[in-house]
């Protein structure tokens, strides 16, 4: 993950942030707040004490910045957006931690996104990412880089998404589940347990259902990196062997490669994971015998 923009490049003082930064009149923003050069503050925006907003972020109308919020570099944040809020924790107290935002994030209309729960604690969300219509970030989440984040996706306390991990509308994960990179996630899913890296996630059945293949090409995986994947998967999802057999077995196929990141994946787990769809052995469907059809026909 690109560590996030605390630098905030640009960042001047209140003396001259007016001078160089687009405030609509309407705004407000205090005036121990630091904005960075080229910065646009739309209409009914408020920025309070200690936010940090880097060069170039477009901020449209109604957004919040809440206290300590560090904002990389060219961000775009659209109408409503509410941004370092204290977590919806019965243990939040007065003074929480604070939100980092790294760079060239569009972040859309409605849109939550937490404090860390305790000072000196934080949420972090890297670059590069997109986070749509009233997307919800709770404390102390990390969300890598090049993620998708589409309408509705609800990230619970504690929980992490690899980089460039989809999750489809209205997915719910669980604090402290983790989702892999390249993870691809269905809507309507409730993620309970570890989302593995490369692999595709039904909504529905909440269900693996193979890996994600298309978003795999479309990032430039080389054929063979994709054999190797196959060949790990059928090792977790299908050989049926025990756990730590799964894991001496990948460790042996890869130290290096998707494989090895797979494994240290696998490794560090602690929720369990999602399991992976089985194909029935017989039909779920009783079929009718020909003779019997017949009779039917007949006797009708």
């Amino acid at each position: 993950m690109g560590t996030p923009a605390l630098r905030a490049r640009g960042i001047l003082t209140s003396e001259r942030k007016k001078l160089t930064a687009n405030i609509h009149p309407t705004a407000v923003v205090s005036v121990r707040a630091e904005l960075g050069i080229d910065v646009t503050v739309g209409p009914f925006c408020v920025i309070e004490e200690g936010v940090q907003v880097g060069e170039g972020c477009r901020l449209a109308s109604h957004v919040v910045l809440k206290r300590n919020t560090v904002l990389g570099a060219e961000n775009r944040i659209e109408d409503g957006a509410v941004l370092g809020g204290r977590p919806q924790h019965l243990q939040a107290a007065d003074r929480t931690g604070n939100l980092i935002v790294g760079d060239g994030n569009q972040i859309r209309e409605m849109v939550t996104i937490h404090a860390g729960l305790h000072e000196g604690e934080s949420t972090q969300v890297g670059n590069q990412n997109m986070i749509m219509v009233a997307a919800h970030i709770g404390h102390d989440a990390c969300v890598e880089d090049h993620t998708i984040l589409t309408n509705n996706v609800l990230l619970g306390g504690h929980t992490h998404v690899g980089h460039h991990a989809y999750l489809a509308g209205a997915s719910a994960a669980h604090q402290f589940c983790r989702i892999g990179c390249h993870a691809m996630v269905g809507g309507q899913a409730a993620i309970k347990r570890d989302v593995p890296p490369y692999v595709m996630m039904d909504g529905q059945s909440n269900e693996v259902v193979g890996l994600n293949l298309v978003g795999l090409r479309r990032q430039g995986f080389s054929n063979e990196d994709i054999s190797q994947l196959k060949a790990a998967y059928r090792v977790i999802y299908r050989s049926e062997l025990a756990w730590k057999e799964v894991l001496s077995h990948l460790r042996t196929q890869s130290t290096t490669g998707p494989v090895h990141v797979l494994t240290e994946f696998l490794s560090s787990g602690e929720r369990g994971f999602v399991q992976a769809r089985r194909t029935p052995n017989a039909p779920t469907l009783r079929l009718m015998e020909p003779a019997k059809s017949s009779a039917v026909r007949k006797a009708g």
